[in-house]
């Protein structure tokens, strides 16, 4: 017999169901006893599979289940801790507790030794499949079948080998009311109630209801800024407690964050765990939220930095009935913030053409800094590349995959640099700001044209190049830095020190690593081969190819650039745009390079002063991408003998087959 509180007897129930699996036939009289959704399942399983037969389900191999279950972490996580309430409530009922996917494969059990080792040796374990068409009439596979709750008990199961159990299962629904699971329950017969069903209804309402959280406040998220939005995808630490101050809930994150027990402080009143800043209790007391603020918090275990949100709940009325805190530790916040302004740059020495003996020395100069972490100056003209050699120089070195924060100091206002650079604290009309030095913690901070810095900015640098703390305006707290400063500029800053424009031991801390950057006509070795390099990585980008005849090469070279590398690119872009063919000839040069002089309105831009031997080596080499490297034809041009020529050469360290390469 059944257990009190189920209508019909099993004695009744297995009589019908043999009627039915001998004949496949029900009599109305019959089919009001069964539950409907019983009645249907055995209808559909009659024509397919033998209820006699020797009911043992295979689960599937294990490469397919862990690709199963890691296609539904989110679920088993969600459901894990329900599954854990129901085995506590039913602990002496001699139950199993099942979780499947929306295809009647079993994710996850629960329930104790004796428990799992009977439903187990029926099936049901995780990797076994118990959908209606595998396994028949059973509470998870008419959740799936019907898309409702349901518990079939004793001889209602369609296979007579699980005739001895009850099984009761409810769907388990998303966002938008797909099944995407079964929570069940499995035990003997002798020991099934009718409260079973409804304790597993509740727990998948429950499981249903926090995958809708989960949902929701994503949606929330994806209306904030970016960095909002980062900012409360990663907030990590859940502090709950109610009006009268009791702490009703501490998630894991926030006991470590705190450095407190999160289970034991759940009970205790706040106050013995935390203090709170005025700021939070003044929120507090007038019922307002509290969004992103940065503050200090002071536990049981010391002091703690961070982000905190704070969030009344109401019920019923207007007076809220307990608090939410929020916390995100502050070093998260700076990894965020390094998100939107740092970079990953992944520019190395192997990208600089350095075939002329002046960039071979500076590449060398620059890999000795790459091995160190004092402060680096690199000067020259505007467009040599001085951007591109500090970021080899960061990622080359020990810092490598850290942020790389680049701040042009003569592209910020002077009136905002201040906050731009040191960060502020929040105040009553704006949210505080982290320093570029935090943003870029670890990693280098790069201070392009570092001359454009006012004297207080300058002062302020050089105290964080002393200290390693960094003090941000309107807050007297220094915070700690780990930054590595480069910068860079076009002026001699030696003379900008004299002025008294520059603070003079600034400028030293510096001393250790000064690189100077030829400009382009001091390397006009270079030239062809920085022109391949940068056609070759227009083709990869294009997907066409392009090259360039040793006639427009030699023009380019005898060009001497006043803007450099980034001119010369331009050129070469322009040119690439008005070619004919993928080819790059001397027409489609300018004017001013075919000509090789710079022109201001009608006249000749004067060239700067150089010595004999540059003006030699500068003659030298252009005679040589002019005639090939062919020495008699050089010296022919060049109006000396052909020894003179050699000598000099030799001198220069210069080499004919140089000139040969293209």
């Amino acid at each position: 017999m059944l257990p009190t509180g189920f209508g019909v007897a099993n004695e009744t129930i297995e009589r019908i169901w043999r009627t039915f699996t001998d004949t496949g036939r029900i009599g109305a009289e019959d089919a009001a006893l069964i539950d409907p959704v019983v009645v249907r399942s055995w209808r559909r399983c009659v024509f397919r599979l033998n209820p006699l037969a020797d009911f043992r389900p295979a689960p599937v191999n294990p490469t397919a289940l862990t690709s199963i279950l890691r296609g539904q972490q989110e679920l088993i996580t969600i459901a894990t801790p329900f599954i854990e309430d129901i085995y506590q409530f039913t602990e002496s009922s001699d139950y199993a507790i099942l979780l499947t996917d929306g295809a009647g494969c079993i994710l996850a059990t629960g329930g104790d030794a004796h428990a799992l080792g009977k439903a187990g040796a029926l099936g049901f374990a995780a990797g076994v499949y118990w959908s209606e068409s595998t396994a028949g009439t059973n509470a998870l596979g008419l959740v799936l079948q019907e898309a409702t709750a349901v518990q079939v008990v004793g001889a209602e199961h369609y296979f007579r080998a699980l005739h001895g159990i009850v099984t009761a299962g409810a769907p388990i629904h998303d966002v938008r009311g797909r099944i995407i699971g079964v929570l069940g329950m499995v035990g003997s017969v002798e020991t099934a109630t009718s409260h079973t069903l409804a304790l597993v209804m509740a727990a998948a309402r429950a499981v249903g209801n926090q995958l809708q959280a989960n949902w929701s406040l994503e949606e929330a998220n994806q209306h904030l800024s970016e960095v909002n939005t980062i900012v409360g995808a990663i907030t990590e630490g859940v502090i709950v407690w109610n009006q009268q101050g009791e702490i009703r809930h501490v998630n894991a994150q926030a006991g470590e964050m705190l450095q407190i027990n999160a289970r034991a402080a759940v009970g205790r009143m706040l106050v013995d765990v935390l203090t709170l800043p005025g700021e939070v209790r003044a929120a507090i007391e007038q019922g307002d939220e509290l969004h992103d603020v940065e503050l200090t918090l002071t536990t049981i275990g010391g002091r703690v930095r961070c982000l905190l949100t704070l969030r009344p709940i109401y019920e019923a009325g207007s007076q809220p009935v307990s608090y939410v805190a929020l916390l995100s530790p502050i070093e998260h916040v700076r990894q965020i913030a390094q998100q939107q302004y740092g970079a990953q740059t992944s520019l190395s020495f192997e990208d600089i053409q350095a075939d002329s003996s002046g960039m071979r020395r500076v590449v060398r100069q620059a890999r000795t800094a790459a091995r160190g972490l004092a402060p680096v100056l690199v000067r020259g003209e505007g467009g040599v590349g001085k951007n591109l050699l500090a970021r080899a120089i960061h990622n080359d070195g020990p810092r490598a995959g850290r942020p790389f924060i680049d701040i042009n100091c003569q592209a910020i206002p002077h009136e905002l640099m201040p906050r731009e650079i040191l960060g502020h604290e929040q105040d009553t009309n704006t949210r505080g700001q982290p320093s570029k030095f935090e943003l870029a913690e670890g990693g280098t901070l790069l201070l392009d044209q570092i001359e454009n810095l006012s004297l207080e900015l300058q002062a302020a640098l050089l105290h964080v190049i002393e200290t390693r703390h960094v003090t941000r305006l309107g807050s007297s707290t220094p915070i700690s830095v780990d930054v590595r400063i480069i910068a860079t500029t076009t002026i001699n800053l030696e003379e900008v020190v004299a002025q008294g424009s520059f603070l003079s031991h600034l400028y030293y801390r510096f001393g250790v690593f000064k690189i100077d950057l030829p400009a382009l006509r001091e390397r006009v070795e270079d030239i062809p081969l920085l022109a391949e390099r940068f056609l070759a990585r227009q083709t990869a980008r294009e997907s066409r190819a392009m090259w360039i005849e040793d006639e427009a090469v030699v023009a380019l070279s005898r060009y001497p650039w006043p803007g450099n590398v980034r001119e010369l690119e331009s050129v070469l872009e322009r040119a690439m745009n008005q070619c004919r063919d993928g080819v790059i000839r001397t027409a489609d040069l300018p004017e001013a390079v075919r000509n090789g002089r710079v022109l201001t309105g009608n006249h000749p831009l004067a060239q700067p002063v150089v010595s004999v031997s540059e003006a030699e080596r500068e003659a030298i080499l252009r005679a040589g991408w002019a005639c090939q490297g062919r020495t008699t034809e050089m010296a022919r041009l060049l109006g000396i003998g052909r020894s003179t020529l050699w000598r000099k050469m030799k001198a220069l360290d210069i080499s004919p087959a140089g000139f040969k390469s293209k």
